[in-house]
């Protein structure tokens, strides 16, 4: 028997941008254990919503993360209007699935630029990523941001679409339309592309319901679950679309989902642009909120988005909590990274499409001769830190040598 070999990939680290401790323990080159560790970034967004309005909320919410800007803000301001009493404009729901149909467009692309990158395939990640600046563009023209679009805003959208808009979608759907087209055939006909993904992360049905995954994740698991299509929001209860799954389980299922899924999102727009309905784009909406609380998901490009808001019947909230699919996605990743090869960990991690900042939460510390919850100020917490990381890791910083000064 192999002697067992733990490493450390991570925080910082080539594979990902953001912050985590993957530590693996192997025999030769398989994994035999996974550790994930999280909780390098809290930003306290949820605890700053408190203190401030909801439109003032809705400009943190669409930070939560980058990619899902807008399906964040959506379901944020689903959870308004239920609060309120107040139903959006038809042209309004229209304009949201528009837009959330582009942003998993940008999303799906961006990961698949990534995950060609990992696996050393960097000419589909030019690509693909040149194809994502299309989107980004159409983005910029319709909402003024290439992130973070702000379109939304409680009772509707912001900006209505005019004809010269509409004409630049559609040039740009017949462009995207064509590479989707190429996209799909190499991952579904490329046999080098298939060999390298197939096998690797498996994730079977039923345990994908065990572990409670969510979007491309779990429907390349064989698991029907949509947001969109079994609790419809914005326009998807009128928009037809498939739901895409496979039975793969693995890497490869995960990336045959995402391409699919690409070519339903540009169905879809071409629906709502055929299909637009005139008037309003907003509906009016009262500054303070009625007292109460509710529960609204969404499907973001990575997965089921849940948004809880509890309100005082003031102008702020009394709660936010935010979960995003990547908290819900992290604890299958344990069990598809053991078994497989210390070179498939990084192209397994990436496969569940990771965001680490809308993931990570603050954690209580209970003292150990109490009991009771210890509350830290920065300097505690820094300390904490660093007497854990001497007693854990055997990192001792009062060890490390420091360059001296330098005068230029």
């Amino acid at each position: 028997m192999a002697e067992k070999i733990t490493i450390p990939i991570g925080p910082q680290h080539p594979s990902l941008k953001e912050p985590a401790c993957f530590t693996i323990t192997m025999e030769g080159e398989k994994v035999v254990n996974a550790v994930v560790g999280l909780g390098y970034n809290h930003r306290g967004l949820e605890k700053a919503c408190e203190s401030r309005t909801y439109i003032q909320d809705l400009y943190i919410i669409e930070r939560v993360c980058g990619i899902c800007s807008h399906a964040h803000s959506t379901a944020f301001c689903q959870s308004l209007e239920y609060l309120a009493g107040v139903e959006i404009p038809q042209r309004a729901a229209f304009i949201r699935t528009l837009v959330a149909e582009l942003e998993r467009l940008h999303s799906h692309l961006l990961w698949l630029g990534v995950g060609a990158h990992e696996i050393g395939f960097d000419t589909l990640f030019m690509y693909t990523w040149r194809d994502r600046e299309k989107v980004l563009d159409l983005l910029a023209t319709l909402c003024g941001n290439r992130v973070n679009y702000g379109i939304n805003t409680p009772g509707g959208c912001r900006r209505d679409l005019n004809d010269e808009e509409i004409a630049m979608i559609r040039k740009a759907m017949n462009e995207l339309e064509e590479q989707v087209k190429y996209y799909t055939e190499l991952a579904l006909n490329d046999t080098i592309l298939a060999a390298r993904l197939s096998g690797i992360g498996k994730l079977s049905h039923d345990d994908a319901l065990r572990l409670g995954a969510v979007g491309p994740v779990s429907r390349a698991s064989g698991v029907p679950d949509d947001v969109r299509a079994i609790d419809p929001y914005a326009a998807y209860g009128i928009v037809p679309f498939k739901v895409i799954t496979d039975d793969h389980c693995d890497v490869f299922g995960r990336a045959v989902v995402r391409v699919l899924e690409m070519q339903e999102s540009i169905k879809m727009i071409r629906f709502c642009l055929d299909n637009l309905p005139s008037g309003e784009i907003a509906a009016k909406f009262p500054r303070r909120i009625p007292a109460g609380e509710v529960f609204t998901r969404v499907e973001a490009p990575r997965g089921e988005d849940t948004h809880y808001v509890r309100s005082n019947g003031t102008d702020k909230p009394d709660r936010v909590r935010v979960r995003a699919a990547t908290e819900a996605n992290w604890h299958a990743v344990r069990h598809m990274i053991e078994g497989d090869m210390l070179a498939d960990v990084p192209i397994i991690i990436a496969a569940i499409d990771p965001c680490y900042s809308c993931t990570d939460r603050s954690f209580v510390v209970k003292d150990p001769l109490t009991g009771k919850d210890k509350q830290m100020d920065w300097g505690a917490l820094r300390q904490y830190g660093i007497d854990w990381y001497r007693k854990e890791r055997g990192v001792d910083p009062s060890r490390i040598p420091l360059p001296g000064k330098r005068f230029y």
